[in-house]
């Protein structure tokens, strides 16, 4: 866990699971461990669609059932928190996602799967 938050390799938990906001990097640079062996996919992207937009809507409501404040000011607020929340959350779900498949070895049980008969 502590190693998906601060965005580290699985392996040797350096940082460096990532080349940019939210790009794997193709390789860790201390360990050698290839990520482009991983497949996470989209899986965290549409868990935080509903974290995110809960979290969104709520302090809207909040907001406007409060103080009840012009709508520019809630285009000024909430659409830049909904993306500073989802990219920074999707990073932390893909570098978590990342881990618990080296972890319980997927990617090792899903070539062999894929090897077909001998």
């Amino acid at each position: 866990m502590l190693t998906a938050l601060r965005g580290g390799c699985p392996r040797c938990g350096k940082s460096g699971l990532f080349s940019g906001i939210v790009t794997f990097a193709p390789r860790c640079r201390h360990c050698g461990l290839d990520f482009a062996s991983f497949n996470v996919g989209d899986g965290a992207a549409s868990f935080l669609i509903f974290i995110v937009g809960g979290i969104i809507l709520g302090l809207a409501l909040w907001l406007e059932l409060s103080y009840a404040p012009p709508i520019w000011l809630h285009a000024l607020l909430w659409v830049p928190l909904a993306t500073l929340l989802t990219l920074g959350l999707l990073r932390i779900a893909k570098a978590m996602l990342i881990a618990m498949e080296y972890r319980h070895e997927a990617a090792a049980a899903r070539s062999e799967t894929t090897d077909g008969p001998d």
